[in-house]
């Protein structure tokens, strides 16, 4: 389903780049706009507090290494990609978003929105008068057809007050629907101690790399029983666990690119594809090649 501009949905392309540019993950020789919100319409509609307003819509299109800089708003957002990958980072971690998902973020929580590959991008932004119903956390939602049915019919309404008993009602049930879509496992925990925040850094960098547990610990200054006890405190999983999900979170954002499963299997280091597709498939519940799809 195609909802790069449905009717009636504020729409805007990136702005010129401002002087800074940010590579592409997978690109390195493409130069994108590296975006500032505060000049953003989505920034001006996440500041906007009026409860006759509950929902409001926008739409852009953004390539591949575009950033929208950390920020924060009143209302809690959700975004989606119709195409393309983005990946969402705040001070706990960072959560990537395919076509099949949405991310939705919790009032005044302070985020950047990355696009990973060329990126038709959705946005609801709520208001705060109505998210207490809502997560007051950052999550990855998947989408399933009845919500992106309604999300799309939403969006070619008239959202300004006074609005129709109808589209009032189309809203109640849009929010209800938000509250019931399954959560999904796309998110990386950060830490908070240095020395973890090391070890994340050296792994973040090269996903791939062979390094054990005993040589990034060394590298941190720490001892390899203290890394996997702040991993297991600080994020609530193991090592293993962690560097497994920043490979596979890795894979997501290659999928997006269009990158093949034996391609992407081999350059993280995985001994086969088949490998590769069962720690995927552990993981998200179905295999690399039907991910983009499903929900």
């Amino acid at each position: 389903m195609d909802i790069d501009n449905p009717p009636g949905l504020h729409c805007h392309s990136s702005p010129e780049s401002s002087g800074h540019s940010s590579a592409s993950p997978h690109s390195a020789d493409t130069q994108a706009p590296y975006l500032r919100p505060e000049d953003g319409t989505g920034t001006r509609l996440g500041r906007r507090m009026d409860p006759e307003c509950p929902v409001l819509c926008l739409s852009e299109q953004l390539p591949a290494g575009s950033l929208r800089t950390p920020h924060s708003h009143p209302r809690a957002q959700l975004a989606w990609a119709a195409s393309g990958v983005l990946k969402v980072n705040t001070a706990s971690g960072s959560w990537i978003v395919p076509p099949s998902h949405a991310v939705w973020i919790a009032s005044n929580m302070e985020h950047d929105i990355q696009v990973v590959s060329d990126a038709s991008i959705g946005y609801l932004f709520v208001d705060v008068s109505v998210t207490h119903r809502l997560p007051d956390q950052c999550l990855v939602l998947t989408i399933n057809p009845l919500m992106r049915e309604l999300i799309l019919k939403l969006a070619s309404l008239d959202l300004s007050p006074p609005m129709s008993v109808k589209t009032a009602n189309l809203i109640e049930v849009v929010l209800d629907q938000l509250g019931e879509q399954q959560t999904s496992p796309l998110h990386l925990p950060g830490g908070r101690d240095r020395r973890l925040q090391a070890v994340m850094d050296i792994l973040t960098r090269d996903p791939a790399a062979s390094s054990n547990l005993q040589q990034l610990a060394s590298a941190a200054g720490a001892s390899p029983r203290t890394i996997e006890r702040l991993f297991q405190n600080e994020t609530g999983m193991s090592f293993r666990q962690w560097r497994t999900r920043l490979k596979l979170l890795e894979a997501v954002q290659r999928l997006g690119d269009g990158e093949s499963s034996a391609a992407i299997a081999l350059s993280l280091g995985y001994s086969s594809s088949s490998a590769f597709v069962a720690a995927f498939k552990k993981n998200f519940g179905v295999p690399p090649q039907r991910f983009s799809d499903s929900g």
